[in-house]
């Protein structure tokens, strides 16, 4: 009988995986090789009916190998050019999981700049598609080094729409759900604060809080489900090469 080893990154694809459960038939958009991971092993056990795309072009029956596109395999159903992607986001039949270079108390994110927006630090990438995004379906994120440079108490420029500025129609469709890091499992309380859901095994909370530029209390929180031994195969066929690990490096 072989003993599986769980590592951290294992934990994370479960939890992404939990963070899907349920949405649906709707598009999954995950940015990351553990969100990548994590969406796969959610349609292959609770939420079969997840659309799964290879992010150029195809809806995926099967999807390709882990950072590929359908021309490196898999079986593509139909044809999805980028145009229709702006009809799906406005539909709100998308659930996404973003990365963030700053996550703030409540949930605004920032992938634009760092430092004031008209002499920026570093520039980034730009908010991109978080706008949209927030105000039109479900968000996750997703980041794979917690640190208190990424939650701060303020973000430099709001890409994402947090929940303290989703009023009105932009809050209309506003549904930020869960935020899972290499640490931890976040969602948000009553007041749309950021709270912690769990904690990943062998993370203290006095660990948790040194990595969080605001306050948070985890004394409380319960420990992030390990992957049972049939998730753990379906991890593993889906990234045979192991590159979970190093997204998420064991500490």
């Amino acid at each position: 009988m072989t003993t599986q080893t769980i590592t951290r990154a294992d934990v994370c694809v479960a939890a992404v995986s939990d963070a899907f459960k349920g949405s649906g038939e709707v598009l999954a958009h995950a940015v990351g090789i553990v969100p990548a991971i994590g969406v796969r092993l959610a349609k292959a056990t609770h939420t079969p009916e997840l659309a799964l795309s290879d992010g150029e072009a195809f809806m995926m029956a099967e999807a390709p190998p882990l950072l590929k596109t359908a021309a490196a395999g898999g079986t593509p159903e139909a044809w999805v050019p980028f145009r229709s992607i702006f009809d799906i986001v406005a539909s709100g039949r998308r659930h996404s999981m973003m990365g963030a270079s700053q996550i703030d108390r409540y949930g605004n994110q920032n992938i634009s700049s760092i430092g004031d927006w008209r002499q920026p630090k570093r520039q980034l990438i730009g908010v991109r598609g978080a706008p949209g995004n927030t105000v039109n379906h479900r968000v996750d994120y997703w980041v794979a080094k917690h640190s208190a440079r990424i939650f701060v108490d303020r973000v430099d420029v709001a890409s994402g729409v947090g929940n303290d500025r989703a009023a009105g129609t932009a809050g209309r469709f506003h549904d930020l759900g869960v935020i899972v890091t290499n640490l931890a499992v976040f969602g948000y309380d009553d007041s749309g604060l950021v709270k912690v859901v769990s904690i990943h095994p062998g993370v203290t909370p006095e660990e948790l809080q040194d990595a969080t530029g605001f306050p948070i209390d985890a004394t409380d929180a319960p420990l992030t489900r390990e992957p049972t031994a049939d998730e753990l195969e379906i991890i593993e066929a889906e990234d045979p090469k192991g590159l979970r690990h190093r997204e998420v490096p064991e500490t």
